[in-house]
């Protein structure tokens, strides 16, 4: 299956350099106008986030095409950190420490990093198992979804390497297991 992962475009919060992760943002006019000259890539499926940003970002790209929701692609819960700055975490001690352990720990009231690997990597195995060879199906989710998945199922497995801008992404092969044949969009 050809996959397209295709991150939302960009909500106030992005702007701002804020942690959303479980905050259901809508996106925000300069992330409307940016995507209104994208051309989404051919899909025969759509798939998104719960949150808004997603939803929204795929009605944009696929006009008229039925949205399948996925629970399990929804952002990172980031706990006390959600909807602050780096400026304004950076000398709290518990931020300190989820950076310095590269976001493998849970932030206190949040998610750790193989809670989510779990959660989207599960929803992922799930949706792949009702396509074939010739299916084309776009996932309009969250960097960090993007980023887990690729993590996850890309031979390379390196997670900051993936990080797409808001409206961009990655279109890949789905074959044995693996994300194959990574290119930027």
């Amino acid at each position: 299956m050809t996959v397209f992962l295709l991150r939302h475009g960009q909500t106030r919060g992005n702007l701002e350099r804020r942690y959303v992760g479980s905050t259901d943002e809508p996106l925000c006019p300069q992330g409307r106008e940016a995507l209104a000259g994208v051309r989404a890539p051919e899909a025969d499926r759509v798939y998104v986030s719960p949150m808004a940003r997603c939803r929204e970002t795929a009605a944009l790209l696929y006009p008229g095409m039925v949205q399948e929701v996925v629970p399990g692609f929804r952002e990172t819960d980031f706990g006390s950190f959600e909807g602050h700055t780096y400026e304004e975490l950076k000398d709290d001690p518990a931020y300190r420490a989820w950076l310095d352990g590269a976001g493998a720990a849970a932030p206190p009231g949040g998610e750790g990093r193989e809670a989510v690997r779990q959660r989207v990597t599960g929803a992922f195995l799930a949706l792949a198992a009702r396509h074939g060879p010739e299916d084309r199906a776009a996932l309009v989710v969250h960097g960090g979804t993007i980023m887990t998945l690729l993590e996850a199922f890309e031979v390379s497995h390196r997670f900051y390497d993936w990080q797409p801008p808001n409206g961009g992404g990655w279109r890949c092969r789905w074959q044995d297991g693996t994300l194959r044949d990574v290119e930027k969009l």
